[in-house]
């Protein structure tokens, strides 16, 4: 039997951690002889197997891509609340493509969804698909079953039928996260169980789905993410603080996030659990990693490096810390844990979310309780003065990263679910 062809439909190739991990995935499988290839509308590699997305351009098309644009706008425009950094970005379900995504997608056997916001147009995309069309969704937040928030930050309204939602600045029983979640809602009960398998990282985000009302029918699969692991592998300390201009006896604290400062991160909690050791470490250093430098307010000595694609470069930044800190109010699986494990350095962060599948308390890290900076702090303090211990912890670190997170491992998991949904469609 000839290995299925897969067509992953991603927003971005490789911009963000969720489309970092959808072109993980997708390299895995094509190393494993699986057809495979990605179909995004922002493709920033020059890897052919990744097809950008191009829109008709004839006159009606445009027009009508206008129009909804103007639409969804006019929707999102006055809801959306002015520039927070306790706010979550919040996407609606609809897209200026319509119907033009289905006419341009790659023959394929397994359709494997990932981060599709500001891309799919769920009516016209789902509204679509045959009985006998089989799709696998990863997902990596809550979006696909929320009003709008990728997040909800504990709310739990996704569990009723979204409305007042607190991140939105026009809110009300019947507001635009009621108007999408309804619209979400309608749309898939009308699929049938077999049609959707989803795939969740974390454990965290798979009992989400579970609970959701809106996709809690379907069947769910837990696949962590994979890493190559000789890419993301232990460096010379020396070296790489050398390199990045981090004085070499410095106690060093790391902090990574695609969007920084972003409040779900949590660096304000961090900002006070430094405040709390700082003067039990003279020699404390954070460096951090994003696309925007953070305010500390204090003096604690700091590198900032900028936000960094390569992943030779990642591996030996994780290589001249001696932890990683993930203070995270809420997450799924979060990349910078699973990349700081392989390089063989240990993470303290709170137990939210997937953060308990990575960090296994006192053996690959340490977790205290969500949200204070106290405990957090002094869960980092432990290990920064017991040199000991740390090296014990990252020898785990990456351990438990090559038992449980190689690309290999991924590949063959989704090799599986692929053949059991084919063989499910061939049966019925």
């Amino acid at each position: 039997m000839r290995p299925p062809k897969v067509v992953h439909l991603s927003t971005y190739d490789v911009a963000g951690g969720a489309a970092r991990a959808a072109y993980r995935l997708h390299d895995g499988l094509r190393r494993a002889g699986v057809d495979s290839s990605m179909f995004v509308r922002e493709a920033r590699t020059s890897d052919g197997s990744v097809i950008r997305f191009e829109p008709t351009t004839t006159f009606c098309k445009r027009a009508e891509r206008r129009i909804r644009r103007e639409q969804i706008e006019r929707k999102l425009r006055p809801a959306i609340p002015p520039d927070n950094d306790k706010v979550e970005p919040f996407r609606t379900d609809r897209s200026e493509y319509g119907t033009d995504i289905l006419s341009k997608l790659p023959p394929y056997d397994i359709l494997n969804l990932h981060w599709i916001a500001d891309f799919v147009d769920y009516t016209s995309f789902f509204g679509a698909f045959s009985k006998n069309t089989r799709i696998v969704w990863t997902l990596h937040d809550m979006n696909a079953f929320t009003g709008g928030c990728h997040y909800d930050l504990g709310c739990g309204r996704y569990l009723g039928e979204c409305g007042d939602c607190p991140q939105l600045a026009a809110a009300g029983p019947n507001d635009l996260s009621h108007e999408i979640w309804a619209r979400k809602k309608s749309l898939f009960d009308q699929l049938s169980d077999g049609q959707i398998h989803f795939a969740t990282p974390s454990t965290w985000l798979a009992q989400e789905v579970q609970r959701s009302p809106i996709l809690g029918r379907f069947p769910v699969s837990v696949i962590p993410y994979g890493l190559d692991l000789t890419e993301f592998s232990p460096r010379d300390v020396g070296s790489a603080r050398e390199v990045f201009g981090i004085p070499p006896k410095a106690k060093v604290i790391l902090f990574v996030a695609d969007g920084l400062p972003l409040f779900r991160k949590g660096f304000e909690v961090l900002v006070r659990a430094l405040e709390h050791i700082r003067s039990w470490l003279p020699d404390l250093h954070l460096v951090t990693v994003g696309h925007n430098s953070p305010d500390l307010g204090h003096h604690i000595p700091h590198s900032y490096l900028g936000h960094i694609n390569s992943d030779r470069l990642l591996s030996n930044i994780y290589s001249a810390a001696d932890l990683l800190v993930i203070p995270s109010l809420q997450d799924n699986l979060p990349n910078t844990v699973l990349e700081s494990m392989a390089c063989g350095t240990p993470a303290v962060g709170f137990e939210v979310g997937g953060i308990p599948d990575m960090i296994h308390h006192c053996q690959t890290g340490l977790l205290v309780p969500p949200g204070e900076a106290g405990a957090l702090g002094a869960a980092m303090l432990e290990l920064l003065q017991n040199p000991e211990r740390r090296l014990e912890l990252g020898a785990n670190c990456r351990q438990y990263a090559l038992n449980h997170f190689s690309l290999e491992a991924q590949a063959d998991r989704y090799c599986h679910l692929y053949t059991d949904i084919l063989g499910e469609r061939a049966i019925g």
